[in-house]
């Protein structure tokens, strides 16, 4: 498609150059420009064609050079970009050095925040909104763009709270497309449900005086409503449920009805408004393609396809931990009838859609509302129930205090899978799954559990199952499983509480721990101890290392706590240096709990060494790319061993030597 107008658009200066009719055209160029990348990269389809022409409107209407445009979630903002000069960016999506698939202020001025996590943008729109009028800046417009159910979220609601106070003008706009990630749960998914098929909304016109009168302050919108044309006149309506946060509410409206937006001065009036205003505007998730319309949870954010006629077939992967993790739940579950599984708007990303549908009564989605989930979790195992709460890593921290209060505290056996743990690609830093064990490691009695591969998977479930002495947490990554296991399922032993297990040893040579070292067995040169999946990757370290002539042995740690210091002790009266190696920030991970650990029993640990993700920001690329990147993958932990190793072996110098840092980079001592 030839996108001759949206390659016009450089600026939003150059949006308001085209006519009214010509935006229903420009409204046609982007989808097809978003869905064809979308179809090679992979990335966020449904939720971005759904505002294609609500982002024209706002851009239309608004000038966001100059006045603030804040989204809730981020994933609806290609369009945006679009309009905001990074066609050129788009060939890149979610890929290093192109679009991000998240605002991102270092790509743009229109980009006010980095933005991942759901029910943010009414709160730091209120702080901008209060900020610019302090700043004698009041006349710059604030408009929140919050969709996808995240309204729901408990964030959101406090915003709403506080920005019913605002004395000056402040927009939300209410993305309501009758759906969250997947299909929307709770009782204010059936409120807005009733909202957009009652037929009260259909005779506003008649009403508009009465509804006036009876929406708080009222009286003070008498001229907004003189004012304004019949279109306008007909939106406004009482009994919404946002009017009780001081908000006059509009709609709802069709928010693919571009002209009607503009021309019939819709936004135009609401701009105007001195106080708080909510447009409550309809849309349909995936406009524009069947596909995407009449499967928007698959289309949400899907893999590459292919799209031939009628049909669309998904770009085949190998089997993921998320697959892994769903298929063994389903056995948990077929064994256990306490175990109950909950997630929190994120079924499919999750794994759980395939548990629900074989226990449909078991398995319970609450919508975008992790603090919530957790708190439910704690309640269901005060009864005696086995919760598991399927979230992503990153999504994970958001219901600490719920942690800390409702479950630790009580001494609560709530049992938390964290999928994308560490990198997660193409999401980037909003989604990377970084310090899950720096923050919950703290925690009385809390087990933290990484798994390797699928046979883990399930024997980590299982000791998860069984673990009643406080909360558990296991941490997988966004990748797929390997095919061939270190240890087969029939030799791999159960996990048992702050144990790590021997895995391998160069040369087909024995566990140095407890073994006399002999002429045929020496002690190791170096010993991995790693963490997840990084177990794969240090084996194929040693591969490498094996042809150099390296004698390397290689654990699983398992446990991020309790950790295993009887392992630790033995490998430290071996003599041989140690590496820890985790897909987890270098502060408060498995590493440091090892020094900790040894140092609480006087151990030395100066051959301790530490390899973990650098304390920097890692922006969207591939998995492998950023594991690359931080020193994690097979090469890297390789390169760090073979710079201990050297210099260990070169002893003390006067001269200065290179080393290299945690990160893999090379540093002068």
């Amino acid at each position: 498609m030839a996108l001759d107008l949206l390659r016009q658009i450089q600026t939003p200066s150059d949006l308001k150059k085209l006519s009214i009719d010509q935006l229903p055209d420009l409204a046609k160029d982007i989808p097809h420009a978003i869905c064809d990348q979308v179809a090679k990269t992979g990335g966020h389809l449904a939720p971005n064609l759904g505002v294609v022409e609500l982002t024209i409107a706002l851009h239309y209407v608004f000038d966001f050079g100059h006045d603030r445009l804040l989204f809730d979630v981020g994933h609806q903002c290609y369009p945006h970009k679009l309009l905001t000069g990074r066609l050129d960016m788009l060939g890149k999506l979610r890929q290093k050095g192109g679009m991000a698939g998240f605002p991102e202020p270092s790509e743009s001025q229109y980009d006010l925040f980095s933005v991942g996590h759901a029910g943010t943008a009414i709160s730091t729109a209120v702080g901008m909104a209060r900020g610019d009028t302090v700043m004698g800046q009041g006349d710059r417009k604030v408009v929140s763009l919050i969709g996808d159910a995240s309204i729901v979220n408990g964030v959101a609601m406090e915003g709403l709270n506080n920005a019913g106070t605002l004395k000056r003008q402040f927009l939300v706009v209410l993305n309501d497309n009758g759906m969250s990630i997947a299909k929307p749960q709770g009782a204010m998914a059936s409120y807005f449900d009733r909202v957009r098929i009652s037929p009260t909304y259909t005779n506003l016109k008649n009403r508009a005086h009465e509804v006036l009168k009876r929406i708080p302050g009222g009286s003070l919108l008498e001229d907004m409503y003189h004012r304004a044309g019949e279109m306008m006149k007909a939106a406004f309506f009482t009994g919404h449920m946002f009017e009780q946060f001081g908000f006059v509410c509009v709609g709802p409206i069709d928010g693919h009805d571009i002209q009607t937006l503009v021309t019939m001065y819709m936004l135009n009036e609401v701009k105007q408004y001195d106080g708080p205003v909510l447009l409550h505007a309809k849309t349909v998730k995936g406009k524009g393609f069947d596909f995407a319309e009449g499967d928007a949870t698959t289309f949400h954010s899907p893999r590459p396809f292919v799209v031939e006629g009628c049909r669309v077939e998904l770009k085949k992967a190998g089997r993921s931990f998320t697959a892994a993790y769903a298929d063994s739940m389903i056995d948990l579950m077929k064994r256990d009838e306490k175990v109950f599984a909950v997630t929190a708007a994120m079924p499919d990303g999750t794994g759980l859609s395939k548990v629900q549908q074989a226990f449909p009564d078991r398995t319970l989605d609450t919508g975008i509302c992790e603090s919530h989930a957790m708190d439910m979790c704690a309640g269901m195992a005060k009864v005696g129930l086995k919760p598991f709460f399927a979230v992503y890593s990153t999504f994970s921290q958001r219901a600490l205090d719920q942690v800390f209060q409702e479950v630790s505290l009580q001494g609560l056996p709530v049992r938390v899978c964290m999928d994308r743990a560490g990198f997660v690609g193409g999401d980037g830093a909003v989604h990377h799954g970084f310090m899950d064990i720096s923050i919950f490691r703290p925690l009385p009695n809390v087990a933290l559990l990484a798994v390797s591969d699928e046979e883990n998977l399930k024997a980590g479930l299982e000791f998860m199952r069984n673990y009643d002495e406080g909360a558990s947490f296991v941490r997988y990554p966004r990748d797929n499983v390997a095919t061939e296991p270190l240890i087969a399922a029939d030799k791999l032993p159960p996990y048992e509480l702050g144990k790590g297990i021997f895995i391998k040893r160069t040369g087909g040579r024995v566990d140095p721990v407890g073994a006399t070292p002999d002429a045929r067995h020496p002690k190791p040169d170096l010993c991995i101890v790693a963490y997840g999946t990084e177990v794969y990757l240090a084996a194929k370290a040693m591969q490498e290392l094996e042809q150099q002539g390296y004698d390397i042995a290689l654990y699983d740690a398992r446990f991020a706590k309790p950790i295993d210091i009887e392992l630790f002790s033995k490998l430290v009266a071996l003599g041989s240096p140690v590496l820890t190696v985790e897909d987890h920030t270098l502060a408060g991970g498995l590493g440091a709990a090892v020094l900790e650990g040894l140092n609480d029993r006087r151990l030395p640990t100066d051959l301790i060494y530490r390899a973990a993700m650098p304390e920097r920001w890692f922006g969207q690329d591939s998995r492998g790319n950023q594991l690359a990147d931080a020193g994690l993958d097979a090469a890297g932990i390789a390169r760090r061993i073979r710079a201990i190793l050297d210099e260990r072996n070169a002893g003390v110098s006067a001269t200065p030597k290179i080393r290299v840092d945690v990160n893999g980079a090379k540093a002068t001592r």
